[in-house]
């Protein structure tokens, strides 16, 4: 079986790296393996305040490339790689014995990467084919419509997953979901629980046939939604809510900020009281 690694961060998703990766799978008569390894990458700007902002993207860009590849029936792997894309790539040399690597990274007039001469010094390094495929995200966008989901209490709401169905059915275009979950303050259980509430948002969106990932988020859900934004491209936000009664978000007027703030489409779903009640 031919094995080909792929590295890429941002621009894991972008069509011109998917076509790449499916014609040099057929090229192999489909016995090919795909090794996923996206260094962890932190935007060039942002307030990060989780620790574990970084890893979790670059976690989430390999959950989704790798489901997505596998969808389109794709033998596909993946793994966090060090935040030195060389050091990233050369461990993963090490560890999966490729045959050959695609390099994937931004025009060199936004690619920090190329910079520093990636390409050369892996091909000098690893003796191995490597072939460079440039995505502008900018010009070119992504392939697919990318959704970032934020809930806490109401994460596992059956109100929240019916409006999530509805945005997947719309249009001919793939939707993707990220979850993100804010952390809350005031117990030492708070990131178990949020992880937890990920799990659990991330699982119930990929049993209803759609691709998701999921994030743990700052304790403040605005700063949660813009470090999202700072990782991810996406084209619109779902926030979900307890009823207006008990919500301390919506009493922050988070809804307003956020959508001030990015541009972006905001979908306020609020749960309903006799749901909360019911304890889903």
């Amino acid at each position: 079986m031919r094995t080909i690694l792929v590295i890429a961060s941002q621009t894991i998703g972008g069509a011109k790296l998917l076509e790449t990766i499916k014609a040099k799978v057929d090229a192999a008569g489909g016995d090919a393996r795909v090794v996923l390894a996206v260094p962890q990458t932190a935007p060039r700007h942002g307030n990060i305040i989780y620790a574990d902002a970084v890893f979790e993207a670059a976690q989430v860009r390999v959950d989704l490339a790798r489901r997505f590849l596998r969808a389109a029936g794709i033998n596909a792997v993946g793994d966090v790689g060090d935040d030195d894309p060389f050091t990233a790539t050369m461990d993963a040399v090490r560890e999966h014995h490729p045959d050959e690597i695609v390099l994937s990274t931004l025009p060199a007039t936004s690619s920090g990467w190329l910079r520093r001469d990636l390409v050369e010094r892996i091909r000098d390094e690893s003796g191995l084919p490597v072939e460079h495929v440039v995505v502008d995200l900018l010009n070119e966008g992504l392939p697919f419509k990318v959704t970032l989901v934020v809930a806490n209490r109401t994460a596992a709401d059956d109100g929240l997953l019916d409006r999530l169905a509805e945005l997947a059915d719309e249009g001919e275009t793939q939707r993707l979901f990220i979850a993100c979950v804010p952390l809350e303050d005031g117990h030492g259980r708070a990131a178990a629980m949020a992880r937890s509430r990920k799990a659990q948002v991330v699982d119930r969106i990929t049993a209803a046939g759609h691709l998701a990932a999921g994030i743990v988020g700052d304790p403040d859900p605005y700063t949660a939604v813009m470090n999202a934004l700072e990782f991810f491209r996406v084209d619109d936000i779902v926030i979900s809510t307890l009823p207006a009664t008990r919500s301390g978000w919506l009493r922050a007027d988070l809804i307003e900020r956020v959508g001030s703030a990015s541009g972006k489409p905001v979908i306020h779903v609020e749960a309903a009281p006799a749901r909360v009640a019911a304890g889903t």
